[in-house]
């Protein structure tokens, strides 16, 4: 087990370093850069630029210098100093904004992927367990829906009926008095009040895919000659099922981690637009839209960290759970 822990652990290291050669070249593809932009939106307001501010800002940020120069500067910051640089948009450290952000679009995540497989697991199981039965037709068919209907649309659409129906206050985390208020009970408290329905927007597309594959593949594991035996053998159906099929059937159900960490983060972009959420999801927006390289990129580099960190994870579970895994 330790063998296979290195080696993952070294994985992560190399595809980690690879990733973030990419994520700064693709930041860099758009003609122009930052200035640029920043020239082109000052001019549609009416106002001039001067020509040595830019090239002073030019030269400090090292936009006139080759890419490769560019990201070494940028990612021997990251590595040695913790610096991801600053935001030329925000005039601000990108480290503060990472951790503005992150900790409410981390909490929202985790709180969702909670709820995602508290409901999928046990769901899936059952509409495996009782094929074409009334319950499992009515699974299938909102499994296909919440996999047809896009989050912001849904989003869109709960937000209208909520406030105008039941007088709700839909949008963001908090209420207006306690948006700049210090923690206490009553902020918490308030905090649960507005997470319901962006953790229910988040969740729907993750659940019904999970309920889609944990049925699918228990039913491939139900049909086995193995559990016909134990069957046979007269152990309880409860045993027969938690212990044997439902167990080799969680190996791809748990696989699913590596994607859905990253996209729990990202699918906070359009959602977080549409129900005004202090996310990273419009800041990366936002730094995307205006070419803010270094915040962009750190953005970008830490989603692809969560999809490594997911991956890990799930080769983790899978070598705990199949030890066919650890040992191949």
């Amino acid at each position: 087990m330790l063998r296979f822990l290195l080696r993952r652990l070294i994985y992560m290291a190399v595809t980690l370093a690879a990733v973030s050669v990419v994520v700064f070249i693709v930041i860099q593809l758009p003609p122009g850069d930052f200035l640029t932009s920043y020239v082109a939106r000052y001019s549609e307001q009416g106002g001039s630029v001067d020509t040595a501010m830019l090239e002073s800002m030019r030269a400090q940020y090292g936009l006139g210098q080759p890419w490769y120069v560019q990201y070494w500067r940028w990612i021997s910051n990251i590595v040695f100093a913790g610096d991801f640089g600053q935001s030329f948009d925000w005039n601000r450290p990108v480290s503060s904004l990472l951790w503005d952000r992150m900790g409410m679009t981390l909490l929202l995540s985790f709180i969702t992927l909670v709820v995602t497989w508290a409901v999928s697991l046990p769901i899936g199981i059952y509409s495996a367990v009782r094929r074409y039965s009334s319950l499992d037709y009515v699974v299938t068919f909102l499994s296909f829906l919440g996999l047809a209907i896009p989050s912001f649309l849904l989003a869109l659409v709960l937000m209208f009926v909520l406030s105008r129906s039941f007088g709700a206050d839909v949008g963001g985390f908090f209420s207006a008095e306690y948006i700049n208020a210090p923690w206490s009970w009553g902020k918490v408290a308030d905090l649960a009040a507005h997470l319901y329905l962006p953790v229910f927007v988040l969740a729907v597309h993750g659940t019904a895919s999970l309920v889609r594959i944990m049925r699918a593949n228990l039913l491939d594991e139900l049909n086995k000659p193995y559990v016909t035996t134990a069957r046979a053998a007269g152990l309880p159906e409860r045993i027969v099922l938690l212990r044997y099929p439902v167990r080799v059937a969680l190996n791809p159900f748990v696989s699913t981690i590596g994607w859905i960490l990253p996209e729990l983060v990202s699918g906070t972009v359009i959602v977080g637009v549409v129900l005004s959420l202090p996310t990273a999801g419009p800041l990366l927006l936002g730094a995307l839209l205006s070419q803010d390289m270094y915040l962009a990129g750190s953005f970008i580099l830490l989603l692809s960290a969560l999809t490594i960190l997911g991956s890990f994870i799930s080769d983790l579970l899978l070598a705990w759970l199949d030890p066919r895994v650890r040992h191949g």
